[in-house]
């Protein structure tokens, strides 16, 4: 009898630690496809770039600082090997596209270009996915902090050397608020 409660306890222990074990995996791995679908977002807006460039080009030749901006923008985003790198190089692909945008406003006959709606629409969707997408990288952080900040998976988080992740934030540059003047 007392052989079966030895044998129950130790195999009580060895669900719980195979269980904490599948858990961190399995939150982990929700972190990397978070992770990934963020990078699949971006790269699908710098894809729209060339083509909202060309649909553009035609309107802004005197507006070649903006253009080149943009471009640098993309080379620079291209060259990102780190998520953290193609995480700042989107944020400033995303300030330059914003430029663009902008200028559209000094040139009616762009603005009603069939085109450029389009892929104004088609960039404004992707900006909501990343969001979207960034928004669930951050969900997933939680869930995943939480069992490593709870008990018992505190011990656990411990035992197997896993520490709380950092947060998806926004740039200090883009928290501040819009200055509109009239």
């Amino acid at each position: 009898m007392v052989l079966w409660i030895i044998v129950g306890v130790i195999a009580l222990i060895a669900i719980f630690f195979i269980g904490y074990f599948n858990r961190f995996i399995t939150l982990e791995n929700r972190i990397d496809n978070s992770l990934s679908q963020i990078d699949v977002q971006l790269k699908k807006r710098v894809d729209l770039v060339p083509n909202l460039m060309n649909s553009v080009k035609g309107y802004m030749k005197h507006e070649k600082s903006i253009m080149t901006e943009v471009t640098n923008a993309r080379k620079a985003f291209m060259g990102a090997k780190t998520m953290e790198q193609k995480f700042a190089k989107g944020a400033e692909l995303q300030h330059a596209l914003k430029s663009i945008l902008a200028l559209a406003e000094n040139y009616p006959q762009l603005k009603a270009n069939e085109n450029f709606l389009h892929l104004q629409q088609e960039l404004s969707a992707i900006e909501d996915k990343v969001a979207y997408a960034r928004q669930h990288y951050n969900d997933s952080i939680l869930s995943y902090n939480n069992i490593t900040k709870r008990f018992p998976g505190v011990i656990f988080a411990s035992i197997y050397g896993k520490k709380p992740k950092k947060y998806f934030e926004i740039p200090k540059e883009e928290r501040s608020v819009p200055k509109v003047e009239f």
